[in-house]
């Protein structure tokens, strides 16, 4: 979709209003989101960002809120763009505003909180809402960040090799959680392993760290060509120590051991780049 059509379509669901599209319902726009992974990845900025302004005409309430989170995990598979991850993150702010949701019982803030907190901290977006929960959401992940900038590990990938995080320093390492059953984490593999085929000859380090069992692993794999390490972190232990809550998710640490980038998601290989770029990683070539 070229951007003079994709304008265009924003411009009408920003200012045709429900009358000019058919009022929004809930159950309408969970169709629409049922099928955003079906739409071409062009396609799919344009649609996540009309749902966004749907979900804005629905009544206050948890429906709204539930709708308005779950839009969020759609939304950031891939590179929607600045201006409707901004679409998304509104209308999440305007659904947790309008119906505040209780912390856990454990006192920690609802998953919208720390939701709109990631999309601030690891997306780029703005927002001017102001909620003890958010603000709380935003301090769990700086703690977060810190932990991860300490953990280490020590895993064996399918051919009982041991690989150290900590031994890997003076190179880029990119450490990616990832499981077979898992649609983004599949539709990214490629890009993975284009970059790392030709970038460890240049000292980068790309380790795919999962917790199914080498059987699994080893089916799911064979003959795909796979290059980077894979590694099997029985029980999830290491996903722990990282605070991975959901797949995929990437960290990107410099030659100095330093965590210079995380995603929260799935990733496309100009935002690979991109976070490895901050690692000092440089083009084939410019050197």
């Amino acid at each position: 979709m070229n951007m003079l059509r994709y304008a265009l379509v924003v411009a009408l669901v920003l200012f045709g209003g429900p009358a000019m599209r058919g009022q929004a319902t809930p159950s309408s726009i969970g169709k629409q989101m049922d099928g955003l992974r079906a739409l071409p990845d062009d396609q799919r900025p344009a649609a996540t960002t009309k749902i966004a302004m749907d979900i804005r005409t629905l009544p206050a309430g948890m429906p709204k809120v539930k709708l308005a989170d779950a839009l969020v995990h759609l939304s950031t598979e891939g590179d929607p763009g600045h201006e409707t991850l901004q679409a998304v993150a509104g209308t999440l702010a305007l659904s947790v505003k309008e119906t505040p949701v209780p912390p856990a019982k454990d006192g920690s803030p609802a998953m919208p909180y720390t939701d709109l907190a990631k999309l601030v901290r690891y997306e780029g977006v703005t927002t001017d809402f102001s909620d003890p929960m958010f603000t709380k959401a935003g301090e769990i992940l700086i703690a977060n960040d810190a932990d991860v900038q300490k953990a280490d590990f020590t895993l064996k990938d399918l051919n009982g090799k041991k690989v150290t995080l900590s031994a890997l320093k003076g190179k880029i390492v990119l450490v990616n959680f990832w499981a077979t059953w898992c649609p983004p984490c599949r539709k990214e593999m490629g890009d993975l392993d284009l970059i790392y085929t030709h970038y460890q000859p240049e000292g980068l380090v790309i380790l795919s760290i999962t917790n199914e069992n080498p059987f699994t692993v080893g089916s799911f794999l064979n003959g795909k060509g796979y290059h980077p390490p894979v590694l099997l972190d029985d029980g999830g232990k290491v996903a722990k120590e990282f605070h991975v809550d959901g797949l995929p998710r990437s960290f990107v640490f410099n030659p100095d051991g330093k965590l210079v980038g995380e995603s929260i998601d799935m990733r496309t290989q100009r935002q690979f780049f991109t976070m490895l770029s901050a690692a000092g990683l440089q083009p084939l070539g410019s050197k």
